[in-house]
């Protein structure tokens, strides 16, 4: 365990934890946590969930990998064999004949659709019940109800009614078979486990992305739990476990780990699971709703990058001055989140003009930031354009302390002593760094982020639901390091034993000390690198192409903040919990979230409103 917490002390500068007290304390827990950065999330939530110790489910691929294999070996972890890892073209192309059954207006339901082979598919003899197939271009796989009709090479295949693919019976598609895979091995192995009142952690997306927003959950952790509760007696809880990361991927990030509240099994579903067949499908299509809802409560979703974008600039331009801890930026982060995402389903997507435009323009700021490498937290740290026009630095200090100094020139006194403060505490961390950085931290640094970059390129090419292949990149680098990090200290003490005249005890001494050099390095560097970071602004007004958009971008600020606080009180009440409410019931607003955003005329809306009454 001490080795895991120093890959995270290593490779994250601050990993905050919050709902610690959801977790029980006794007793088996299965944890269910978003999948967001592949290999990091299992050592996240081991490392972070206090007095329990997590096995996890491991797909058979990645157990099958040095280095993972063996960590996950040695963390008593169970491998899953996965039926997209061995996954095969099928002959001939399919196309969509018709929905036999299901309405397609109703969210959250499946669909029976007949689909036809063409060109030599022969089904019969390449597929089985129960196995799946995924067109070319789906995310999702679809699973075989019938195979045949009426001597017709065809299939009858489950699709959800979100899919868009039933509605296309024009295209002929290419398309891969998922072989069905026993798991009754795995499940008597995991039961074992939480009967003698072990842990299991349980990434029920089924494999690490980069989206905005959860993937389709597998049902397997609602056949874990009812099985539990069939065979062995035992309603375990199922604790959520939401994975946030800040700056994704890359080396030094931020992390909050955010434990929600346990979900119990009805037992009186029991019965219906027990029944088979659709009954067993629908409790455990509840059961999955439920674990959705709780997921969903202890992460931030939007949907798409540019909304979380918003999000962000948002919850940094309400902030005060005082220092935010990491359970109050999730909380403003969900609430302005799901709050635009109630705003643009009551409005139907037509946001009302001057909301709209308020939008844009935290967009058009957003930009206005990158385009010029700051952050927004520097921009409160720049003078204003209604300051003395491109005074010098010495000249504003000589002027400061010829007449009696008000607050606003003891400000911008001070501002202008901490430049070449920094400037000088920059050097001598750079300086005191230079010399581990250089020898033990860079050649390491610079080759696993290129072999990070390879994979992610691979996995991205072999992803059909990743976006840019970002959860892999940070794993990758942990994966490198591990392996080399230690060989590139061996080789430097084979270097010294072959070509100096140091003697063994020196030798000795010094690579056993290099494990604290390198860890001081990072430090140090890190140390400048933030010092530079927060000249970068000083720098770029040195160009006078960007001198003046700097300097307008506090006044800019400035503005947003006032109008985003009328907003907020504009359109606040009429959001109800969100607004009003101190502490909230994240799965309960998740979940008035999903109903605004079904059709009106759904059946869903329409059951949810008797149930209402």
């Amino acid at each position: 365990m001490v080795f895991f917490h120093s890959i995270l002390s290593i490779f994250f500068k601050e990993v905050e934890i919050t709902g610690l007290d959801n977790i029980p304390r006794d007793g088996p827990v299965i944890f269910v946590g978003n999948h967001a950065n592949q290999f990091v999330d299992g050592i996240m939530l081991m490392t972070t969930c206090a007095h329990h110790k997590v096995s996890f489910l491991v797909a058979e691929k990645s157990w099958n990998r040095r280095v993972i294999g063996d960590i996950a070996f040695a963390m008593g972890a169970v491998p899953v064999a996965r039926a997209q890892d061995k996954a095969k073209r099928g002959s001939g192309k399919v196309k969509v004949v018709k929905v036999e059954h299901g309405d397609p207006s109703a969210p959250g339901t499946s669909l029976k659709v007949r689909i036809s082979g063409l060109n030599g598919c022969n089904f019969a003899t390449s597929l089985n019940v129960g196995d799946k197939v995924r067109p070319e271009g789906s995310s999702a796989a679809f699973k075989v109800l019938e195979i045949g009709a009426n001597g017709e090479d065809s299939l009858l295949v489950e699709v959800p009614s979100e899919s868009s693919f039933y509605n296309d019976t024009s295209t002929e598609y290419n398309y891969d078979i998922f072989a069905r895979v026993d798991q009754s091995g795995v499940y008597s192995k995991v039961l074992n486990k939480l009967e003698k009142g072990g842990c299991i952690g349980i990434f029920p997306e089924g494999g690490s992305h980069d989206r905005t927003d959860l993937l389709p959950l597998k049902v397997g952790v609602a056949l874990i739990a009812y099985t539990a509760l069939d065979k062995r007696g035992l309603n375990i809880p199922i604790v959520p476990v939401g994975l946030n990361y800040f700056n994704m991927g890359h080396f030094r990030g931020r992390s909050v780990v955010e434990y929600g509240e346990p979900i119990y099994l009805d037992p009186k579903t029991l019965d219906g699971y027990l029944a088979g067949g659709d009954e067993k499908k629908a409790v455990c299509n509840g059961l999955l709703k439920k674990i959705e809802d709780g997921m969903r409560s202890v992460i931030v979703t939007a949907p798409d990058y540019n909304t979380l974008k918003h999000v962000h600039v948002a919850r940094r331009l309400w902030k005060r001055d005082a220092h935010m801890g990491a359970e109050e930026k999730q909380d403003l982060n969900r609430r302005f989140s799901l709050g635009l995402q109630q705003l643009l389903a009551k409005f139907q997507g037509n946001l009302p003009k001057d909301l709209s435009d308020f939008l844009s323009r935290i967009k058009l700021y957003q930009a206005e930031l990158e385009d010029l490498g700051i952050k927004d937290y520097q921009v409160k740290t720049l003078d204003t354009e209604d300051d003395d026009d491109f005074v010098e630095p010495t000249q504003r200090i000589q002027r400061s302390l010829s007449y009696p100094i008000d607050e606003k020139q003891a400000e911008t006194l001070m501002k202008d002593v901490g430049v070449p403060y920094r400037i000088l505490h920059m050097m001598f961390t750079i300086t005191l760094a230079l010399i581990p950085a250089v020898l033990l931290n860079l050649p390491i640094g610079l080759l696993s982020t290129l072999y990070a970059e390879r994979k992610r390129k691979k996995a991205l090419a072999n992803s059909k639901v990743k976006i840019r292949g970002m959860d892999v990149l940070l794993s990758e680098k942990v994966i490198f390091c591990i392996v080399m990090v230690p060989a590139l200290w061996i080789s430097y003490a084979i270097g010294a034993i072959l070509f100096t005249n140091l003697d063994y005890t020196t030798i000795t001494l010094v690579f056993v000390s290099m494990p604290i050099f390198s860890y001081v390095g990072i430090m140090a560097t890190e140390a400048g690198m933030v010092d530079f970071k927060d000249l970068k602004p000083h720098i770029a007004k040195l160009y006078p192409s960007k001198r003046k958009r700097i300097r307008a971008l506090p006044r800019m600020r400035l503005h947003l903040v006032k109008e985003l606080r009328e907003f907020v009180k504009e359109f606040g009440p009429t959001l109800g919990e969100l607004y009003y409410q101190k502490d909230v019931d994240w799965a309960k607003v998740q979940r008035l979230t999903t109903k605004l955003q079904s059709p009106p005329n759904s059946p869903k809306r329409g059951a949810e409103k008797k149930k209402e009454k």
